[in-house]
């Protein structure tokens, strides 16, 4: 579990310059870059990622994490104790310890290279604008060791707790680390203190699996028909398939390109919204259906496995009435669940979204990070920051900047507005909010964005005396400009 006991943070926004060792949570691009930026700004860092390699969702490991349970709609409460029962092996452990990243592979960047790259690395030379998961995990593997980020990393090693106790000035962070020994495994716990903590663990860790009538009836009794896209690799098994896909993000729109060409006949059931803006990159001849209402089941049937050529027995009901058969095989890419359950009472999933208080980070809707101060610091006490909650966005570009911004404020060379400004901002953004919307997206605005978070930055180094952020350079923004009349053109 983990906590905040008391609001500490100055009224009066005073700067946070009294900071020299920090944990930062995941070693995905996330977190390599802001430990980069934040050794160069002095700091003693520790990296704490539960995984064996640096880089995150791009990490490609052919061993799939568990199923998801079905449905699955909230984040969910943490069973730390799991790895701990009986009858379990140490390659279950390990899975359990630290499960496998979505990555496919046959994964590929959405976002052109030119834009999407950090400002400590350049992409190869003569890099394509897409490339493969290979491409853009070596180029993450690159910023770390060209920065000694390698140094700074304690590999499969969790972070179960996060915590600050009243009347303290640190943060305590329990982890769990795993290693195989020669007779089975062992696992340490250890207690750590930090001055201050950055989350940078990423978003894709909890399938979220909508909770549609009968569709836990039908992963419950066709196991291996019905899976969360987490648990895709590659489209070999779903060759001269009828495919369900359910949900309309890049996942699906991966999946049906990849499947499509080995035969697959794929019908795309989704909600229609200003963000379904993927269709023109389906490939040709996948059916775009309304979204699901509803799965049946014909008959008394109880089997559990299908012969091979045998469709599923049953039938999907879409919201429009219309009736589907002769499904083979359904792959659920609705996404995932924003959770974060190292930080105990600050993670309330049974909480509705509009009812969050001051304090509260994660509701029920597992999408908002409530209580952040430009998507980065925890308004309560910013001594807590995140990096890669915005979304919608250049990703390596926005979180490289986020990072340095990060690192900045806690050398306290930039100083943060007072709680009650902050706490104003936020507020408005959520009137603004309205349900539908996604609250993190900077679909199309995160230039805006970094304008105005440039023009607070450098405003307080300029009376420093200290060199400004240089923000992104012109080919980053003239591609952006270019991504952004792409999407107005979609839309």
């Amino acid at each position: 579990m983990g906590s905040l006991a008391s609001d500490k943070w100055a009224e009066d926004g005073s700067p946070l310059g009294n900071i020299k060792n920090v944990a930062v949570i995941g070693a995905g691009i996330s977190g390599v870059v802001t430990t980069a930026h934040l050794l160069r700004e002095g700091f003693m860092v520790t990296v704490f990622e539960r995984t064996g390699v640096v880089g995150g969702v791009w990490n490609y490991a052919p061993q799939p994490d568990r199923d998801p349970p079905f449905p699955n709609v909230r984040p969910p409460n943490p069973n730390w104790a799991e790895i701990e029962k009986d009858g379990l092996s140490s390659d279950d452990v390990a899975l359990i310890h630290g499960p496998p990243n979505p990555c496919y592979a046959g994964l590929k960047n959405n976002i052109p290279t030119p834009i999407m790259r950090s400002s400590l690395l350049r992409w190869p030379e003569g890099s394509e604008d897409f490339v493969d998961q290979r491409v853009v995990h070596q180029y993450i593997q690159d910023i770390a060791r060209l920065h000694d980020v390698y140094d700074k990393i304690l590999f499969y090693t969790r972070v179960e707790s996060v915590s600050k106790p009243e009347g303290s000035s640190k943060w305590i962070v329990i982890t769990s680390t795993f290693s195989k020994t020669d007779s089975g495994h062992i696992l340490e716990r250890k207690t750590w203190k930090f001055d201050a903590v950055v989350v940078a663990s990423g978003h894709y860790h909890v399938p979220f699996v909508p909770d549609v009538p009968g569709l836990a009836t039908w992963k419950q009794r066709f196991p291996d028909r019905v899976t969360h896209s987490k648990q895709y690799r590659t489209p070999t098994p779903f060759s001269n398939q009828t495919l369900l896909l359910i949900g309309a993000g890049v996942s699906a729109v991966d999946i049906a390109k990849e499947t499509a060409p080995l035969g697959a006949k794929i019908i795309q059931s989704r909600r229609e919204s200003k963000y379904d803006v993927l269709g023109p990159r389906l490939p040709e001849g996948v059916e775009r259906v309304s979204m699901t209402a509803k799965f049946t089941i014909d008959g008394d049937t109880t089997s559990q496995v299908l012969e091979p050529g045998h469709s599923i027995p049953g039938k999907v009901i879409l919201e429009d009435g219309r009736v589907l058969e002769g499904i083979d095989c359904v792959v659920v890419a609705t996404g995932y669940i924003t959770s974060y359950p190292f930080l105990g009472d600050l993670e309330q999933p049974l909480v509705p979204w509009e009812d969050a208080d001051d304090k509260v980070l994660i509701t029920s809707d597992g999408y908002i990070t409530h209580n952040l101060h430009k998507d980065i610091f925890y308004i309560p006490d910013p001594s807590l920051a995140f990096i890669g909650v915005s979304h919608l966005v250049s990703t390596f570009s926005l979180f490289d900047f986020q990072a340095q911004v990060a690192a900045k404020v806690f050398s306290g060379q930039a100083q943060l507005p007072s709680q009650s400004e902050m706490k104003r901002e936020h507020k408005e953004r959520k009137v603004r909010f309205q349900p539908g919307e996604r609250f993190h997206s900077m679909f199309g605005v995160e230039d805006k964005y970094i304008e105005e978070v440039l023009d607070w930055v450098n405003g307080d180094l300029k009376k420093a005396g200290l060199e400004p952020l240089p923000g992104m350079d012109e080919e980053w923004l003239a591609g952006y400009k270019v991504l952004k009349e792409r999407h107005k053109s979609l839309a």
